[in-house]
């Protein structure tokens, strides 16, 4: 090692480069549905257990599983259903049109206006157009 290259510590790196290597590659990427419900999860500071208590199931027979949100907050699965988002965002105060997204959902309502193919693909340049500024 000269005196002008950095030290090298091997694969055994501070834990401040670590958290600051993972802060950079986080927010260089969207993150997935799960991971954006993880987010607002804690920085709500509730509980697995007390937010799946808070999200209702379709059919409205209660709240879904702890078992089901850890699998959704993991990717392993997807809501099922536009209300399920909508029941995330209401329980995390978090915006349902970017859960939407994240969760690659146009929601029902919307579906449904889309008659016009030539409107449709406009709406969606537009919706691109916007992201990449």
């Amino acid at each position: 090692m000269t005196e002008d290259s950095p030290p090298d510590y091997g694969n055994q790196r501070s834990a401040e480069a670590r958290i600051s290597l993972d802060a950079k590659d986080m927010t260089a990427r969207t993150p997935t549905l799960g991971q954006a419900i993880v987010a607002a999860r804690k920085a709500k500071g509730i509980s697995q257990k007390d937010l799946a208590a808070a999200v209702q199931k379709d059919d409205g027979t209660g709240p879904i599983s702890p078992q089901y949100l850890n699998d959704i907050e993991h990717d392993r699965r997807s809501p099922t259903s536009d209300q399920l988002i909508r029941e995330f965002a209401k329980a995390l105060d978090a915006d349902e049109d970017y859960l939407f997204v994240l969760a690659g959902k146009i929601p029902d309502e919307v579906r449904r206006e889309a008659k016009d193919p030539a409107t449709v693909a406009q709406a969606f340049r537009a919706f691109r157009r916007n992201l990449s500024q």
